[in-house]
């Protein structure tokens, strides 16, 4: 069973920057639409960006041009650099297998100072 680990959360101040990564079980990164989904408290569960097999990206509009969503086919990773963090970003983030809804068990980010 394919299993999805994310790593990288953390406290950061208003404006810093994080990079998250999502470390998958077996070879499927390259092979399916990665996600990662975000949720903040007393929220529902959104998605925040998106990487297909060939490469294409999708941002949601409250992170395009702060977030880069990438992908290494060689180490099984789908990763997230978020730039330019606001309050509004603090949340628990998800990586996610689109094709076969298999989720990480998250990664908690807060923006404070």
């Amino acid at each position: 069973q394919v299993q999805l680990v994310e790593a990288g959360g953390d406290l950061v101040q208003p404006g810093g920057s994080l990079r998250l990564s999502c470390a998958a079980s077996g070879s499927i990164v390259s092979i399916y639409t990665m996600d990662w989904y975000r949720q903040a408290p007393g929220k529902q569960r959104e998605q925040v960006a998106a990487i297909t097999s060939g490469g294409a990206t999708w941002y949601a509009n409250s992170v395009k041009g702060r977030f880069t969503i990438s992908r290494d086919n060689a180490k099984n990773t789908v990763s997230l650099q978020m730039n330019s963090l606001k309050p509004e970003d603090a949340a628990v983030y998800y990586c996610r297998i689109d094709a076969l809804n298999v989720w990480g068990q998250g990664t908690q980010v807060t923006v404070s100072s």
